[in-house]
């Protein structure tokens, strides 16, 4: 079973639990190395995934701006509606009321469907970053012989947080995937 890419490294928290519950006490215990990233902060604050939301407004703004002013237009339709509705037949009334009807369900319709395409969207584009910071986590753990390194914890003191370490390494230049 394929798990999520950062709740991978977040299983190990409960191993490490139990790592630290079977390591010996005394002189002779190793120390384990466990460092902690805040996935969050990495989405919110490294290059990469300021470009994929950058890429994102790019390619939905139009689409957007479009959805916003069919429902600026229907609103003033609405309004005129309103505003003329003593001086109309109960016919012609009755039809502008069905067209501003249809036309209000088809601009929630559009609505709805441009919000499934940018949540699709997101989650592609958040997804290679997710992967690269993976890539680069795994690296820090590697070349800095970490035994454990979390994603997901309750606490973690400044001494374990490697969060920087990771937002520097996919903002440089050799950062991976790049």
């Amino acid at each position: 079973m394929k798990m999520p890419p950062f709740t991978k490294l977040a299983a190990l928290a409960s191993c490490a639990t139990a790592l630290l519950a079977l390591t010996p006490v005394g002189a002779q215990a190793q120390e384990l190395k466990i460092g902690y990233v805040n996935s969050e902060r990495v989405l919110r604050e490294a290059a990469p995934a300021k470009a994929a939301q950058a890429k994102l407004e790019a390619e939905f703004s139009k689409r957007d701006k479009d959805l916003q002013d069919q429902a600026t237009k229907l609103k003033a339709s609405a309004d005129k509606l309103d505003k003329d509705s003593p001086t109309l037949s109960e016919a012609e009334r009755s039809r502008r009321q069905r067209e501003l009807v249809e036309a209000d369900r088809d601009i929630q319709r559009k609505r709805r469907e441009f919000q499934e395409d940018l949540n699709q969207r997101k989650n592609e584009e958040l997804a290679g970053v997710v992967e690269r910071a993976n890539r680069v986590i795994k690296q820090i753990f590697d070349a800095e012989k970490y035994d454990v390194i979390l994603q997901e914890v309750v606490f973690a003191g400044p001494r374990v947080d490697i969060t920087e370490k990771v937002i520097k390494a996919l903002n440089g230049p050799a950062a991976p995937g790049k």
